[in-house]
């Protein structure tokens, strides 16, 4: 039998997308809410032990004694919430009470102020982060007097009025 060029191709195509359908079948998908609460509300009915419920549910033991474990420890049977990354140390609230107190406080200022508070020291770049996500702003009040130093004109040279 002669393979043609266009069979080829076609079978080629097919073999991208069948592996591409078993990649992603084969991917870990969590179990779902119900189904761990279904399996602890068995468990607490006494339908049976952990290990006779895994068989009838389907999973494997470890998850069930994992599962079981969680409820004892947290009191839920929801699946914990799971967020990426370094946990916030900072107490926002404090922050917010400060800028509401001190509006016209400078990043330094609130740096040492939240520590004399908190006892948490933190980078002015990092501050800044927090009390744009808080949605304050750090700008000028029109009630501080004006600079002292005067400004350029354009040819770079002081001017003289005030």
């Amino acid at each position: 039998m002669k393979i043609k060029p266009k069979m080829l191709e076609h079978f080629s195509r097919w073999c991208i997308v069948w592996m591409a359908k078993v990649r992603a079948d084969a991917m870990a998908r969590p179990y779902s809410d119900d189904l761990r609460r279904k399996l602890l509300e068995a468990f607490d009915q006494g339908k049976g032990s952990l290990s006779e419920l895994a068989e009838d549910f389907g999973v494997s033991l470890g998850w069930a004694w994992k599962v079981s474990a969680t409820r004892k420890r947290t009191g839920r049977m929801e699946r914990p919430s799971y967020r990426p990354g370094a946990k916030r140390r900072m107490d926002e609230q404090a922050l917010a009470g400060l800028l509401r107190s001190q509006p016209d406080a400078t990043l330094v200022e609130l740096q040492a102020e939240l520590e004399n508070k908190t006892g948490l020291r933190v980078s002015t770049q990092h501050l800044w982060r927090v009390v744009k996500r808080l949605g304050f702003r750090l700008k000028k009040s029109r009630s501080t007097p004006k600079s002292g130093t005067r400004k350029r004109t354009a040819s770079g040279v002081k001017s003289s009025s005030r």
